[in-house]
């Protein structure tokens, strides 16, 4: 942890990684959720995200299949891939082949064995069908989005002779997303998410002060109390001292992650100071994409 803070305080980024700014408020389930749970909402400040489970035409029935709601940190990781290879790109086609394997390898060192890519697959299905909608309100009017992340891609995948799961060579995300993520893109540090890959809710975290502390005023601290911090990551905890002790005990490895972030906790929540984004403005010059969703000429500010 020590070793990673110090390559991160001291060494510009290499590799970025992208959030949609409302998905860095809000998130999705943090572990598998019931099977009969198919539609998930959150609300933090002014976003709201409500994600309704798809389904997929199965070309052996010929039948569409109810699937569950994406979860985990898998089906963040590979969102944050797709993000990030669309604002690269500067497009909504990605592809897929050749790209996710490469950002797997560069987050966890290796390869996906069988039982990694049965998982991803599960995973970006489950992303792929899902209907997401996303609200972002301001006093009495409010503006809201429906859309899907990825417009089209073959959900089934094919295997080869050694039955390796075969990814598809490439994926359009819905147009709707995609415009709306080159206003509300949030970066991030690859090294950062290679750290907390384990822990959908340390990336929920680390994503949350990402979009967040850089937009503070400076000077003015805030208060977050347990119980809103609770509403918002502790999903499974019914006993606030439990949550506590869970989400302390990740607060290591966030700073090591995002070193620059000013915060502490003490008996009545966590206190966040205004702190530099991990990804400073200067790196990210991708296209019209600028730190924390602004995007020129047109000065969109990311939602509260």
């Amino acid at each position: 942890m020590v070793d990673l803070s110090n390559d991160i305080a001291e060494t510009p980024a290499d590799e970025l990684a992208f959030q949609h700014s409302i998905l860095a408020q809000t998130s999705l389930p943090a572990a598998r959720p019931p099977d009969d749970l198919l539609v998930w909402e959150r609300r933090q400040g002014k976003a709201t995200l409500l994600v309704e489970a798809g389904k997929a035409l199965n070309p052996r029935t010929g039948h569409f299949e109810q699937l569950g709601l994406p979860y985990g940190p898998k089906a963040r990781l590979l969102l944050m891939h797709l993000n990030g290879e669309a604002v690269r790109r500067q497009s909504p086609v990605i592809p897929v082949e050749d790209t996710m394997t490469a950002f797997f390898r560069r987050l966890m060192g290796r390869t996906q064995d069988g039982r990694q890519a049965k998982m991803l697959k599960e995973q970006l299905t489950a992303l792929a069908a899902a209907q997401f909608r996303l609200g972002i309100s301001h006093g009495d009017s409010a503006v809201q989005i429906d859309t899907k992340v990825v417009g089209a891609f073959n959900l089934w995948f094919e295997k080869d002779e050694s039955q390796r799961i075969l990814w598809p060579s490439t994926l359009k995300l819905s147009l709707d997303y995609f415009d709306s993520l080159q206003r509300f893109a949030v970066p991030l540090d690859e090294r950062a998410i290679a750290a907390l890959a384990h822990s959908a809710v340390a990336l929920d975290i680390y994503c949350w002060l990402a979009q967040r502390l850089h937009r503070m005023p400076e000077g003015k601290p805030q208060l977050i109390p347990w119980a809103n911090l609770q509403e918002q990551f502790g999903q499974g905890y019914t006993r606030i001292r439990r949550f506590r002790e869970f989400f302390s005990g990740l607060l290591p490895q966030i700073h090591a992650a995002y070193p620059d972030a000013r915060f502490e906790t003490d008996g009545r929540g966590m206190t966040l100071w205004q702190s530099p984004p991990p990804v400073r403005k200067r790196l990210v010059s991708v296209g019209l994409c600028a730190i924390g969703g602004a995007l020129e000429p047109s000065k969109a500010s990311p939602p509260e």
